[in-house]
């Protein structure tokens, strides 16, 4: 993971162990859902309890009155003794559902035979009987909701008490309000999708500039340095844009004025390092007469002024990159014969070649390849202990459809790379662990650079993994030259470099792709051609 992958993640993950917070458009959307669920959840809650409360005291006060009125009644029919008071009961204005039942001397008289006084709860038997009040209860019948209203008959005494019960059924009401909640909590559900329809609505709306800015951000991070925010019709953002725009304007020339303060100081310490070879040239070929501390003296100085050009050359070719003006010469090439002859050209050092069958010829630039296979190679003589296998095969990726392609695999045994480190150690003068070896001259963290600038420029990729013998692999891969043969091994070592994959590391590195030839970032995730490495 890059160094800005990791604070996006360390960003994204902080709080609670394990959470992950969720996006800005994600929580404004939320927000608006759980804003709209909450206010239908209330107004729901509101109306169903005033709805309720209504139509349940409309439906009491409605019964309370026809069984007063029914009372009344039966109550004369008891006194006069003569009618049947069964079909008194049974001539009472009723409604569906709804039952008479009357207490006379300790037995009860009723218009339906199934009931008697398990019908009517004790607790309102009481009421009425004992106390002689009138009274109503609420309760469940055989599963059915029911409201009972009793009323004691005048003129019986506490003896003789007589009273009259009547019992309506509320299942109608129950059900009436089952269907009130049901459509209230439906409501609230689509209450609930709107808001969040709205809200996705709006932070499109809202987050469309920023989304616009972060566009424009990543165009600059890759090199785009004329991308500039556009304000359009909306006041709001003109001081944003005009900001945006500024920071990238001084940006751009800061950048401009620092690669032309490189290509200057590289084209004027030519004309010094040319006298300081010259002058080299005239002691070596008298070294002869020189005294032995002198000849010492000569060698380190020879040393040094090689090493003064190499920077200056490495200094030029990252001010031609900078102006654009990098020239390219794509020619057909069989890596497995560039790298043979680039170790041969090295003397007897002792490193491995290893081509894998079916390697296709690559479509690249001579010299830049032999550029980024030498910075390889001196990258791990200064850091790895020298290079122990340079493997040549075709790149075998997951995709059978994706173009063919050719790697360049360097393996060297010395400590290796951090992953942490992985990514930052292509910018430019980045240096690593090696950061305190300055003084030793090891370099100026200029070598990795030029192999990722070089490699992108030619259309492919680079990164680094662990290697079999434990320290570093950097990997190259190059697009292959259509209609091309592939090279073999005249060793008979096919297949022993790399495993299918391209060697994939523990830590579940993809395989290298490759890029298209002006991408400012290659498809192995080396860092975008601004940002690209030195020598560790």
């Amino acid at each position: 993971m890059s160094g800005a992958g990791a604070a996006t993640a360390a960003r994204r993950g902080r709080g609670w162990p394990g959470r992950r917070r969720l996006g800005l458009r994600a929580r404004i959307t939320a927000g608006f859902a759980l804003g709209a669920l909450g206010i239908s959840v209330v107004l729901s809650l509101i109306t169903y309890g005033l709805t309720r409360r209504s139509v349940v005291h409309n439906r009491q006060s409605a019964a309370v009155h026809q069984t007063v009125a029914n009372a009344l009644v039966v109550g004369g029919a008891v006194r006069s003794s003569g009618p049947d008071l069964t079909q008194v009961l049974s001539s009472l204005s009723t409604p569906n559902g709804s039952e008479s039942l009357l207490y006379q001397r300790g037995s009860w008289v009723s218009t339906n035979l199934a009931l008697g006084s398990a019908a009517v709860p004790a607790a309102l038997r009481a009421t009425v009987l004992r106390d002689g009040q009138p009274a109503t209860m609420a309760y469940r019948l055989a599963g059915h909701a029911e409201l009972a209203v009793g009323v004691p008959l005048p003129g019986s005494g506490k003896a003789g008490r007589t009273a009259y019960f009547e019992l309506y059924d509320f299942s109608d009401l129950t059900r009436t309000l089952t269907a009130l909640a049901l459509s209230l909590g439906a409501a609230s559900v689509a209450t609930t999708l709107a808001g969040m329809a709205v809200g996705r609505w709006a932070s499109r709306r809202v987050l469309s500039p920023l989304a616009e800015t972060a566009r424009a951000a990543a165009a600059i991070a890759g090199g785009r340095l004329d991308t500039r925010l556009q304000a359009g019709d909306d006041s709001e953002l003109a001081d944003l844009a005009d900001s945006f725009n500024s920071m990238v304007t001084a940006l751009q020339g800061r950048i401009q004025r620092d690669a032309r303060f490189a290509s200057d100081v590289s084209h004027e310490l030519r004309s010094p390092l040319t006298t300081l070879r010259n002058a080299v040239d005239v002691l070596q070929r008298r070294r002869p007469e020189l005294s032995e501390r002198s000849a010492q003296a000569l060698d380190l100085l020879t040393e040094e002024v090689t090493r003064f050009g190499r920077l200056v050359e490495d200094l030029l070719e990252v001010s031609r990159f900078d102006a654009g003006a990098a020239d390219l010469l794509l020619e057909e090439i069989r890596p497995a014969e560039l790298v043979r002859h680039a170790l041969a050209a090295r003397g007897p050092a002792g490193v491995e070649l290893v081509v894998e069958p079916g390697t296709p010829a690559v479509r690249a630039d001579k010299r830049r390849l032999e550029r980024v296979l030498s910075n390889l190679l001196a990258n791990a003589d200064v850091h790895g202990d020298g290079a122990t296998r340079v493997v040549v095969g075709p790149v075998h990726g997951p995709d059978r459809a994706a173009p063919p392609a050719a790697f360049i695999a360097v393996d060297d045994a010395g400590p290796g790379v951090p992953p942490e480190e992985r990514e930052t150690i292509f910018e430019r003068f980045a240096r690593g662990r090696a950061a305190g070896r300055r003084a030793r001259g090891e370099g100026v963290g200029l070598g990795l650079s030029l192999v990722a600038e070089h490699v992108r420029l030619m259309g492919g990729s680079v990164r680094v993994t662990d290697s079999p013998d434990g320290g570093a692999r950097f990997l190259v891969a190059l697009p292959a030259a259509s209609g091309t043969g592939a090279d073999s091994d005249p060793d008979g070592r096919e297949g022993r470099g790399l495993p299918r994959g391209l060697g994939e590391d523990p830590r579940g590195s993809r395989p290298p792709e490759a890029a298209e030839g002006r991408s400012r970032a290659s498809a192995l995730g080396a860092p975008a051609a601004r940002g690209t490495a030195g020598t560790r």
